[in-house]
């Protein structure tokens, strides 16, 4: 039995609880429909669920503008469902890990609101950053900051003051500079862990301090989760960031080895983000740049190689992903020529040069590579069953906020975010009794769980073979030793005798001698068809 912790190897699914599953027939996901859809998690084989935010939220931004950090919004269900929910979970051997939106909060929470109604310079507009803008009326914005979603990063009250939101207006940004907000998130986190949570996903974790001086930052291309290479950028990836991890940190090891926290934190290097990997700060940080290489064996190689380096430096190990709310599913992006951005296609929404079955092809040969990898892996809702992205959604039922800040020049995140098909048929494929939020593409039935549910080669029933091979032959070692083969195939062993090889080419390549026990696709008698990969096991199980 290993003695390392639960996290280091854990396969944590995702819960985009708006779409996974609507229990009273609103068209909405909800705690109701999360509990009777626990068995399926289980029986899937992941340890722990991470669910986005379920408080209370005028839903401007899908959840992540919290108006109550210790309240449900009555759309998912009652705080008392919560608890129970937590309780269910730890039933099914599932653990339950929170979102923690601490950068920002609603316009509507009451704190705005009060300071709203504040003069300028008040306690309650210092819990946030308001500042007077440029020019003798404070006509102009403050600094030339630009807000991820598209436009200016600050919001004119009309009295003189600007208010910051590196997001949408409906999200002012925390003034972690204030003893207040510190000991309100701390509270919030004492809050959850006392209903049973193991642990937070701690959302754009980069972000929360900003640099005192308000300097401009100048011209830049863009101003999303920036990869900036520097240590004093306005906003970004400042140093002082570390202190609020360690106070965290502090909070959950008093709770018991047993609880973790994980960092969404887009930053320019892997130096940079084993910073946030330090003793005493966060458990795990996604490794967003395994997420983001292209379908090439080389560079695959050397993303993988350099993560399990970098972490090493720090005592710990990569936490990989290829997908989630945020951003093009994979089975979609491995679709696409090469030099085709899978966010910029969106817009376009026509299909031109999408193959769904290359994408879903390769997808599956790279979760077969990511669950083989030492360290831990995210799973986002729905890829179990191989959906892609619903790149044609009409533009009169988007519902991200990036739709709209952007002047209509980026879709936005909506097309990963339709709601799971559960059977066949159905006026929501079984999502719930009614509609659905998002509209389900019509063919989404033979994608459901009870289209692949015990049918051999199905995406669903490879999912469940790998993570359950996983657990018995991955979770005691993170050795990984690479095998020279052809320079279009990455092959690696595990110490336990797992081999794992991916075919990048487009040519078969000879599978080593041993069982196989689990493969992406068909194989070609003994040899690797291109795009798939396969799991191969020698001598006896330890």
């Amino acid at each position: 039995m290993s003695s390392q912790p639960w996290w280091r190897t854990a396969a944590i699914y995702q819960v985009y609880i708006r779409s996974f599953a609507d229990g009273n027939g609103d068209g909405t996901g909800d705690i109701a429909g999360l509990r009777s859809r626990l068995p399926y998690l289980a029986a899937l084989g992941v340890d722990a669920i991470w669910i986005n935010p379920w408080y209370r939220s005028p839903l401007n931004d899908g959840g992540y503008d919290v108006a109550d950090y210790r309240d449900i919004d009555p759309r998912f269900g009652t705080l008392d469902e919560a608890t129970s929910l937590i309780a269910d979970a730890e039933r099914h051997g599932l653990r339950v890990i929170l979102d923690l939106v601490p950068n920002h909060t609603s316009h509507r929470h009451r704190w705005f609101e009060e300071a709203l109604a504040a003069p300028p310079g008040s306690p309650a507009r210092a819990r946030y950053h308001f500042r007077r803008g440029k020019g003798r009326q404070g006509t102009a914005p403050p600094t030339d900051w630009r807000s991820v979603f598209g436009g200016p990063a600050w919001t004119p009250l009309g009295d003189g003051d600007w208010y910051l939101h590196l997001f949408d207006p409906t999200q002012p940004d925390l003034n972690w500079a204030n003893p207040e907000v510190r000991a309100e998130i701390e509270d919030v986190i004492r809050f959850w862990l006392a209903r049973g949570a193991t642990g937070f996903r701690v959302d754009v974790a980069h972000s929360l301090v900003k640099d005192p001086a308000y300097p401009d930052v100048g011209d830049e291309e863009e101003a999303l989760l920036v990869a900036h290479d520097e240590s004093n950028h306005p906003f970004w990836d400042r140093p002082e960031i570390h202190e609020i991890a360690r106070e965290w940190r502090a909070i959950l090891d008093g709770h018991g080895d047993h609880t973790m926290m994980v960092a969404e934190a887009w930053v320019a290097s892997l130096a940079r983000l084993v910073a946030y990997l330090r003793q005493g700060e966060y458990h795990q940080a996604f490794d967003f740049a395994f997420l983001e290489t292209e379908w090439d064996a080389a560079a695959m190689r050397e993303v993988i190689a350099a993560s399990l380096a970098a972490t090493a430096t720090v005592g710990s190990v990569p936490t990989w992903v290829l997908s989630n709310h945020d951003v093009v599913r994979h089975a979609t992006r491995y679709g696409l020529p090469g030099d085709v951005s899978a966010k910029a296609w969106l817009l376009d929404g026509d299909g031109t040069d999408y193959d769904p079955a290359l994408g879903l092809r390769r997808a599956r040969a790279a979760t077969l590579l990511m669950l083989a990898l030492p360290g831990s892996a995210y799973l986002y809702q729905g890829e179990e069953l191989g959906l892609a992205e619903v790149y044609d959604l009409p533009a009169a039922v988007l519902d991200d906020p990036v739709w709209i800040r952007s002047g209509h020049t980026e879709k936005g995140r909506d097309g990963c975010r339709v709601p799971l098909p559960w059977t066949v048929a159905g006026p929501s494929f079984g999502f719930g009794d009614g509609g659905a939020w998002l509209p389900q593409p019509s063919g989404w039935g033979a994608r459901s769980v009870e289209a692949q549910r015990g049918r051999p080669g199905s995406t669903l029933e490879m999912y469940r073979q790998a993570l359950a091979l996983r657990t018995a032959w991955l979770r005691d070692d993170v050795d990984l030793t690479w095998e020279d083969r052809d320079a279009e195939v990455v092959a690696f062993r595990r110490a336990s005798g797992l081999r794992c090889l991916v075919n990048f080419g487009e040519a078969g390549h000879p599978i080593p001698p041993g069982k196989v026990v689990v493969a992406s696709g068909p194989l070609d008698g003994d040899r690797l068809p291109p795009d798939t990969a396969v799991w191969v096991t020698e001598g006896q199980r330890r």
